[in-house]
């Protein structure tokens, strides 16, 4: 029998009050910056260009997130829901998010910063408008009819369900030859369309972008992506949007030979765990469960279109969001991707905008969450850059929801989501003997910690009381002198 638990608002808003603070950081990027190999990519969701440089200088370099990944950056419809990035009418860098020049500036900066750029690329259809309209950048364009790039003779038109959407995921050809939602589906087995596509990615590439998210790769054949891929003028980070279904023809297995994919069952089976299941159940969390192998996936514990669709934690759950974070962060199964939202009341609702709709600067506060600042999300980064080629080792679990182990000599995590402290009990590490910034609770810069210090013994012990929803982790990345 499963132990339902209970959840308490006033323990959550405890945990927020202390791990959800933003971290500090420290005033030079490079010096900050943590050595070594960076993994972790935060998703800046509809942030404009001037704002994402600014976060690679003063917060993404320094704090060590290897990768920012950018909104759509083409030329869209008109309007204020975030799905409008998503419905391209050309493919100029000009959209409501800023202009190609501010573009080229943002990636430029980000280098300098030590964060590489992957950008959400929709190459799957254009527009899902019947009558069509004028774009971002005064492009006029029909459903079907984009001057200069595609035609009527370039689109599938599937001839099912009365309207070419997609109702049946069980058929492999519906789901890749009809539309998602109406949106105009590119007939991507077409050497023109392909060429096309590669040429839009190509310019972005021309302007410094290290790799592409492939926006709803389940509704292309992998092997047309793979034929896009080849046009491409030089190597590319890639990840594949497919989302996985329970009997479903088009698995994700598929589209490993063209990259890493995106694994959505981690989100919703992590949620499971903290809401209604056992932390003491993770220790054998990634492809055991049944998911891709862990080198090919990138790991979530929401994204934009599942914080909205439910059955995920998101920023709303606050210190459970957080401790959730922390796991993903600290254990190393997957590339981990970080969500960074705006705030919204209804589905549809758009990024903060000025009266034309466009997007304003990101100020974290008057409608932007700013997740990946969080104090205990922010150091956790350092963590996992810490224990890279590290093994789980020293697990340990209470068969509920006290669970620690450590990345075998490099750190230490243990995480208490019971609804009552643990007290009275030491912990090993593996870790060296020495004294250790909690960076759960505490920023560790220029050999100081703000924040409580965990001595661990030359046998390496520590003791701690660990509060209700809580947790404490040390690393060989923040081990003071």
């Amino acid at each position: 029998m499963q132990r339902r638990r209970r959840r308490s608002a006033v323990l959550a808003l405890g945990l927020a009050a202390s791990l959800l603070v933003p971290t500090s950081v420290a005033p030079s990027p490079a010096a900050a910056a943590t050595p070594g190999s960076k993994k972790v990519i935060v998703q800046l969701f509809e942030w404009n260009w001037t704002s994402v440089a600014n976060e690679c200088t003063t917060v993404l370099g320094p704090k060590g997130y290897g990768y920012v990944q950018v909104s759509p950056p083409q030329e869209h419809v008109t309007g204020n829901p975030w799905w409008l990035a998503y419905q391209p009418v050309s493919y100029r860098i000009e959209s409501r998010k800023g202009t190609r020049a501010q573009f080229q500036s943002m990636v430029n900066t980000c280098h300098t910063a030590g964060v590489k750029v992957i950008v959400d690329a929709v190459v799957n259809h254009m527009s899902g408008q019947d009558n069509g309209g004028t774009g971002w950048a005064g492009t006029t364009y029909g459903h079907y009819n984009y001057p200069g790039n595609y035609g009527s003779q370039d689109f599938h038109y599937c001839g099912r369900n009365g309207n070419n959407d997609i109702v049946n995921y069980n058929d492999r050809y519906e789901v890749q030859n009809c539309e998602l939602v109406n949106l105009a589906d590119l007939k991507t087995e077409s050497d023109y369309v392909r060429t096309k596509l590669a040429g839009y990615l190509n310019d972005l590439l021309s302007l410094g972008v290290d790799g592409f998210r492939l926006d709803a790769s389940k509704h292309m054949p992998a092997a047309d992506i793979a034929a896009i891929k080849s046009k491409l003028s030089r190597s590319a980070y890639i990840v594949q949007e497919v989302i996985w279904g329970a009997g479903e023809p088009i698995q994700p297995t598929e589209y490993t030979g063209n990259g890493d994919v995106h694994e959505f069952r981690y989100g919703k089976d992590l949620a499971r765990m903290f809401n209604s299941e056992r932390l003491a159940y993770l220790k054998n969390f990634g492809e055991s469960w049944g998911y891709l192998p862990g080198g090919q996936a990138v790991v979530f514990t929401d994204n934009h279109d599942t914080q909205r669709d439910g059955g995920v934690l998101t920023y709303r759950d606050r210190g459970e969001y957080a401790l959730a974070n922390a796991f993903m962060l600290a254990w190393p199964y997957g590339t981990p991707a970080v969500m960074s939202s705006f705030t919204y009341s209804n589905r549809d609702q758009g990024p903060p905008s000025d009266a034309g709709n466009r997007t304003l600067n990101t100020t974290c506060y008057s409608g932007w969450e700013c997740e990946h600042r969080w104090r205990v999300i922010a150091n956790m980064v350092a963590f996992n850059n810490a224990t890279q080629g590290a093994a789980v080792a020293n697990w340990y679990d209470n068969g509920w929801q006290h669970i620690a182990f450590s990345r075998a000599g490099k750190g230490y995590l243990t995480i208490n989501d019971e609804d009552f402290a643990i007290t009275g009990r030491s912990y090993y590490t593996g870790l060296p003997a020495g004294r250790y910034c909690d960076v759960i609770h505490g920023d560790f810069s220029n050999g100081s910690c703000s924040g409580p210090v965990i001595t661990v013994d030359g046998s390496g012990w520590f003791a701690a009381n660990v509060n209700a929803h809580d947790a404490v982790a040390i690393h060989v990345g923040a081990k003071l002198p």
